[in-house]
């Protein structure tokens, strides 16, 4: 009697959270036995984790996709797509209506293809990942060396930290997490001109625009940081 799961494949709203194992595959499994369609919402993970999106990492391809600014450089657009004869409900082949008042525009369509044309080249993932990579290892590294119990979940160039002892896995296991000490790093670290969301349950991204020496000098700034945290 369930029409459809609509689900990020990474929770990005609560801070990055990732699917624990088999649960993507469960709900593909369940979908499909009832009838139902499996919906992704990839409007932050949609072409930031992989050119494919999440989808293609976890190896799960859902009945429709929504896709977000991203598609258009960050311009307003959003997009959806899907199985052929799910698509082809949609008028003028099928009875359900949809427009919208920015529908097409000329300016995000013409920076969606240059945008797009640029990622399909996909050697910006692998450069992503390797950046992504470092300030993970780096940070972990720096946690560890001031024995602050924090926790890292990342997927592609999408991350969060989270100041807690156990894993980080859900909406409840980030809330209990240390957001105090969060607010405290987070005015230390604009001190050190970093500047992150200033919510502990907000993803974080990185951009090609980041290079390794920008990361490095990141780093330095978050020894600082930590530094001046209380014990």
């Amino acid at each position: 009697e369930i029409a459809s799961v609509i689900v990020e494949p990474v929770a990005a709203n609560i801070g990055c959270i990732l699917p624990a194992a088999g649960f993507l595959e469960g709900l593909r499994k369940i979908t499909k036995e009832e009838g139902a369609l499996l919906i992704f919402d990839e409007v932050i993970t949609g072409f930031r984790v992989a050119f494919g999106g999440a989808q293609e990492i976890y190896g799960v391809r859902p009945d429709l996709t929504t896709l977000g600014k991203i598609i258009g450089g960050g311009l307003p657009v959003g997009a959806y797509g899907g199985r052929r004869e799910i698509m082809e409900q949609v008028a003028p082949l099928g009875p359900v209506y949809q427009a919208g008042t920015l529908s097409g525009n000329p300016v995000a369509m013409a920076a969606g293809i240059a945008t797009l044309s640029q990622l399909e080249s996909k050697k910006i993932y692998p450069l992503l990942e390797e950046s992504a990579r470092q300030l993970e290892t780096g940070l972990k590294e720096l946690f560890k060396k001031k024995k602050i119990p924090a926790v890292i979940n990342r997927v592609g160039s999408i991350f969060s930290f989270f100041f807690s002892s156990k894993p980080v896995t859900d909406a409840e296991s980030a809330r209990r997490s240390d957001s105090e000490k969060f607010k405290k790093i987070f005015h230390a670290l604009l001190a050190e001109e970093i500047y992150l969301a200033p919510s502990p349950f907000e993803a974080a991204f990185l951009s090609t625009t980041h290079s390794s020496a920008d990361l490095g000098e990141t780093l330095k700034g978050f020894e600082r940081a930590l530094a001046s945290l209380p014990v």
